[in-house]
């Protein structure tokens, strides 16, 4: 009776190797082994399988009917083996990875990294996943994504990239209109744009050193997407709470103002977080460490005073 198993497919390949090289002295040659072990995995093979594949003579080797229809079936099997080794064994980083972020960090700290990571690895091919959601990277087939604070599930591994704080910004333009706020307590009478899973139904906690202030605004809009907020600051509908590694840009260019620097949200942790470290594929570990070691990958000081 057969007994043939997955733990064959190595001695099929050696049997393929058999008959294309038309000896056993040709497939211990190609295998850099000896005739006589490839001699005996053949015999073991057959006895597996219960059938004969080879007829042995002096002078040469001959398939028996089986061993034909045999090899029909396994012949690709030495090819494939092959490539497998190479994909394991590759020198250089190659293939598609994916990674995930939110808009506002996928656009501003995100593509800089991945724009020198693709010149400097350019067979590594990238599936970017833009969504404010928090996608289950094992669920979604997703290699890495950067969230904010460290995983809690233990299967995942969490890496710190940066830490950054919320500051108060708004447009020359909103300023001129409305007036620019001279303490905290000019603040509450001001138009906000508020992200809702930061400032639910308008109210605000932020720090002035160690003290937790908390604002009502009298007049705000909520929205969802962090990098909607920035979108309608820009267009001068109000204040916002920002973090300024997504903001550098407009700031540097005069279309943000900030505004009372000795104002700040509490410090977000921003980490980079994958499935597993135990066997990465070669293209993945090469982004991983080049997003851990990227200097842009940085928030503003860890004091509430804007530099």
């Amino acid at each position: 009776m057969s007994t043939i198993g997955y733990q064959h497919l190595r001695p099929l390949a050696i049997f393929v190797c058999v008959v294309d090289e038309g000896s056993f002295a040709g497939a211990a040659r190609h295998l850099k082994s000896s005739r006589s072990r490839v001699s005996e995995q053949i015999t073991q093979l057959e006895d597996d399988l219960g059938i004969r594949l080879l007829q042995r003579s002096t002078r040469k080797l001959s398939l028996t009917g089986e061993g034909k229809a045999v090899y029909e079936k396994v012949r690709q099997l030495p090819r494939l083996l092959e490539e497998t080794l190479e994909i394991a064994t590759q020198e250089l980083p190659a293939g598609r990875v994916s990674i995930t972020a939110t808009n506002d960090v996928g656009v501003s700290q995100l593509l800089p990294a991945l724009k020198s990571f693709r010149a400097l690895y350019p067979e590594v091919e990238l599936d970017i996943i833009l969504s404010d959601a928090r996608l289950d990277l094992v669920a979604e087939g997703i290699d890495m994504g950067v969230r904010i604070g460290l995983p809690r599930d233990d299967s995942l591994i969490g890496r710190v990239l940066y830490e950054d704080r919320f500051r108060l910004y708004a447009t020359p333009a909103y300023l001129e209109k409305h007036g620019t706020p001279a303490g905290i307590e000019d603040l509450s009478a001001h138009s906000w744009i508020c992200l809702a899973n930061v400032s639910p139904a308008g109210v605000h906690r932020l720090y002035h050193g160690e003290r937790l202030l908390t604002l009502q605004s009298q007049s705000y809009e909520l929205c969802n997407s962090p990098q909607m907020v920035i979108a309608m600051c820009l267009a001068d509908m109000g204040i916002a709470q920002l973090f300024p590694s997504t903001v550098r840009k407009e700031v540097a260019a005069g279309r943000l103002v900030p505004l009372l620097p000795e104002l700040c949200g509490e410090t977000m942790i921003f980490s980079l977080v994958y499935p597993s470290r135990k066997h990465l594929p070669l293209r993945t570990r090469a982004l991983v460490d080049h997003l851990m070691a990227f200097k842009l990958f940085k928030g503003d000081s860890d004091d509430c005073r804007y530099a």
